[in-house]
């Protein structure tokens, strides 16, 4: 089943269109779960237990786990997600955007190792970044074009 047609499921399944981000930033956790990057996926799961009914879609930051190495932690969030909320979709927030063969990789690492429905991506070097990802069945492409931040 197609990206599309993932997120319907999931926007019917819980009547809902929220997505929640994971951003797990160390200094704002409760001190009780303050360490290392097993703190970071216990947190992350509450986070997810606590929403997993009200949402369509998890959203995590790349960021937030490979700087400080959780990348294995990302992963195992992933398949928590998959096998305790199958309907719900992952779009991996990455904004990756780089020359081709790079950007290949990249769709990999969105799509096989983190088994992401959809990730983020800037087009900034041009549709070359993009098609990797583009060109990936039944995966969802959100292409950066304004940020809220600006």
């Amino acid at each position: 089943m197609g990206f599309y047609s993932r997120l319907n499921v999931a926007w019917v399944a819980n009547d809902s269109m929220l997505c929640v981000g994971l951003d797990p930033d160390l200094a704002r956790f409760p001190e009780i779960l303050r360490g290392g990057v097993q703190e970071i996926e216990t947190f992350c799961k509450q986070i997810i237990d606590a929403t997993g009914d009200l949402v369509c879609a998890f959203k995590p930051q790349i960021a937030y786990f490979a700087a400080h190495g959780a990348e294995k932690q990302l992963e195992n969030i992933c398949a928590y997600i998959r096998l305790h909320y199958p309907d719900v979709v992952i779009i991996l927030d990455a904004k990756r955007g780089d020359i081709g063969d790079t950007a290949k990789l990249y769709a990999r690492e969105a799509f096989v190792r983190y088994g992401a429905d959809a990730v983020t991506v800037n087009p900034y070097l041009g549709t070359d970044s993009l098609e990797p990802f583009l060109a990936t069945p039944d995966k969802g492409t959100i292409v950066l074009c304004r940020t809220s931040n600006a």
